[in-house]
This record gives C-alpha cells, structure tokens and sequence, in this order.
C-alpha cells in the first residue's frame, strides 16, 4: 500500500534528541502528572503501572515480557510534561 507520510511527534521526538532517560526516571516523571482520563485517583500514577505488570505477573507467570509491557504501557503520557496533549 501507499507509504503514510511520518507523525509530526515521530519527526519531533524521533530522534531522541529532546532528552534522555532510563525507565524508572520516566515513570518518577509519570507521578507529576495529572491524568486527564482519571484525574480523581489519590495514588501515584506510577501505581497504575506497577499495579498492572503485578497483575499480568500473577496471571502469566511465565512471560517476563509482558510484565514489562505491563510496566511501561502508559510512559508516553509523560509527553505531556513536555507540551503534548493527553
């Protein structure tokens, strides 16, 4: 089929060259943030993640990986510290 032409987030944020860091950073990061889709919770949204990769560990002991995808399905809400919409 014909090719898409880039997201202007690829084009901007592509390169990686805005900044850099490690998972747990990106995740400390997450807590600053207000969520939109749930702005009434008390808990750190860093709780949601590890919430759910325990849950996914529990119910598929045998798949690390999707423990980790667990871990880190929700880091790009931490573009929204850096201008992005929710």
């Amino acid at each position: 089929g014909p090719q898409r032409p880039p997201c202007p987030q690829s084009t901007q944020y592509g390169s990686c060259s805005l900044r850099k860091m490690g998972a747990m950073e990106a995740l400390e990061l997450l807590d600053q943030l207000v969520d939109e889709s749930d702005p009434d919770v008390d808990f750190p949204n860093s709780y949601h993640a590890y919430q759910t990769a325990e849950g996914i560990r529990k119910a598929h002991p045998e798949k690390d990986w999707f423990h980790l995808v667990g871990l880190l399905h929700d880091l790009g809400k931490v573009l929204a510290l850096f201008g992005e919409p929710q």
